[in-house]
């Protein structure tokens, strides 16, 4: 196992060094080729592992660039497909049945061979049409290994990444949470039951059923669904769908997923989206996105923030789900957000892409300090990807057409919905309470300016670098007076000649100029070490 482990670990380093990211391990190597197609094209070569570390990164725009999201997404599953063999024993292993025991028929040869699965078509033994995804042998074991490689690598290295395109850990500890997902296939199963569930009376939008006795932590088993791409236009031309109409219901369904169930596709990608029979069906629920009932309701107030212009609301929505992370500047960040407001206030409201806009709202977030949840960022990159797939088929449709109002309908009556008698009268029985002290609290506060005795508290933040600066400041002009007096006492000495002598030179003067210019050189050269001469 340790011979396989750094067998494993040169091959890393010799292609990333290759592709230009030998920097990472070697400082003495440059760092010009870091391009984001290297990078890429590093991870392809690299093998399913990587591929699929290089798909994850890429719905987090949170932790790289965009030019590295770009250049991640186009990472393909081209990897070369297992045997029917090594497939059966990984379906054993699960089951402690056969392939041929629990189908009429399997298609050997597979539809699609993935970075972690392989997908089979089949027939069950009662003749339902079923699509069967097989995780690859051993693809666990060889994840983790490669996982903790690269956490080795970046911990050993973790002090030449404090200007690089990524934080280590963070990277490394959503990677190993992601795999861990990708790699169980009961919670993909569970995602599908749920999906199913919240949609159920929705008649324009349909996932597959699964076979629960053919599912488990490898093997997914699921409804093979016949349709074509939800981009097909010529299909859709063909078979008589109205495009506009086709939009406006994904663009209806994707909201209810976010505003109303908490609970959205993470990847609407046209190939995650199939027509069937009238009806949108939505498909691989590897990634999906949960909003907890406060971020939801916070969600809401963003939109309704933009519909409105409202800036202070959007600033207490960022307040309350962010994270705070360092020192914030609210009045730099309210500029900031009135900049974005401002920039689309000189815009139409149908030209407005509401993905482009929130991820403009993220950034200025992250620049001010602000961590926003990780489901945020995933339902940037869904709404993103979902704008893509209307100007496909529907250009003309403006996704804030359809949202805008959607939340405005859907918050109209939330107040009066969650409003209950009891709290009312407690509040309204406070909120006269501390009315009633208002006169005698402003006469208070009136006295208490007018007798002095009022008092402000002011707090100055980050002024621990300014008091160092001139701390340093002081002491190098103390030294500097100390190393002067020196050399002048010294020349005194020289020039009275007292104490013993060398060469008819006081040896007490010369040893006073000694200890000054060494002294006075030690001064020059901090300040040139720090830079401000």
């Amino acid at each position: 196992m340790i011979r396989k482990s750094v067998r494993r670990f040169r091959q890393i380093v010799k292609v990333l060094t290759r592709h230009g990211f030998g920097y990472i391990i070697d400082s003495k190597l440059n760092r010009e080729n870091k391009a984001p197609e290297n990078l890429r094209k590093a991870f392809e070569e690299l093998g399913p592992t990587f591929i699929k570390i290089g798909q994850i990164l890429s719905t987090r725009p949170d932790i790289l660039p965009a030019s590295y999201i770009d250049e991640l997404s186009k990472l393909q599953d081209s990897v070369k497909e297992e045997s029917f063999e090594d497939i059966n024993r990984v379906f054993y292993k699960e089951f402690n049945k056969s392939i041929d025991d629990m189908f009429l028929k399997f298609n050997r040869k597979p539809l699609a061979s993935a970075s972690i699965a392989q997908v089979h078509e089949a027939v069950l033994k009662n003749g339902n049409e079923v699509i069967v995804k097989i995780q690859r042998p051993y693809i666990s074991e060889k994840m983790r290994l490669d996982l903790s490689i690269l956490s080795k690598i970046f911990s050993l290295t973790k002090t030449k990444f404090s200007d690089s395109l990524i934080n280590p850990k963070d990277a490394i500890d959503e990677l190993i949470e992601s795999t861990k997902k990708e790699l169980n296939f009961n919670l993909e199963a569970e995602n599908i039951k749920k999906f199913r569930l919240l949609n159920k009376t929705v008649k324009c939008v349909y996932a597959p059923y699964i076979v629960e006795i053919l599912c488990g932590k490898r093997v997914l088993t699921m409804e093979k669904l016949t349709g074509f791409k939800i981009n097909n236009i010529s299909m859709l031309s063909k078979k008589g769908y109205d495009l506009n109409d086709i939009g406006k219901k994904l663009a209806l369904s994707y909201f209810k997923q976010i505003f109303i169930d908490g609970f959205f596709h993470g990847d609407p990608h046209p190939g995650n989206l199939i027509i069937k029979d009238g009806a949108i069906c939505f498909i691989d629920f590897g990634i999906m996105g949960e909003i907890l009932p406060s971020l939801k309701e916070s969600l809401n107030d963003m939109i309704l923030a933009i519909a409105y212009n409202d800036i202070n609301k959007m600033i207490s929505v960022v307040f309350s789900i962010g994270i705070k992370k360092g020192y914030i500047n609210r009045n730099k960040l309210y500029e900031d957000i009135d900049y974005i407001f401002a920039s689309y206030l000189n815009t139409t409201l149908e030209n407005i892409k509401i993905s482009v806009m929130l991820e403009e709202i993220f950034n200025t977030c992250k620049s001010n300090n602000i961590q926003l949840p990780k489901d945020f960022t995933l339902l940037i990159r869904g709404l993103v990807i979902l704008e893509g797939v209307l100007s496909e088929i529907s250009p003309e449709i403006k996704i804030v057409d359809i949202a805008i109002p959607f939340v405005k309908s859907n918050n109209r009556f939330s107040f009066f919905e969650n409003l209950s008698f009891d709290e009312l009268i407690i509040n309204s029985y406070s909120f006269l309470k501390n009315v009633s002290k208002l006169p005698v609290k402003t006469i208070e506060f009136i006295d208490s300016v007018l007798t002095g005795r009022a008092k402000i508290q002011l707090e100055f933040k980050n002024l621990e670098n300014p008091i160092s600066e001139l701390n340093k400041m002081a002491n190098r002009i103390t030294f500097a007076l100390i190393i002067s007096s020196m050399i002048i006492g010294s020349s005194l000495i020289l020039n009275s000649s007292i104490g013993p002598k060398m060469y008819d030179m006081s040896i007490i003067g010369l040893f006073g100029f000694l200890v000054a210019a060494v002294l006075g050189f030690w001064l020059l050269i901090s300040i040139m070490r720090s830079g401000k001469l």
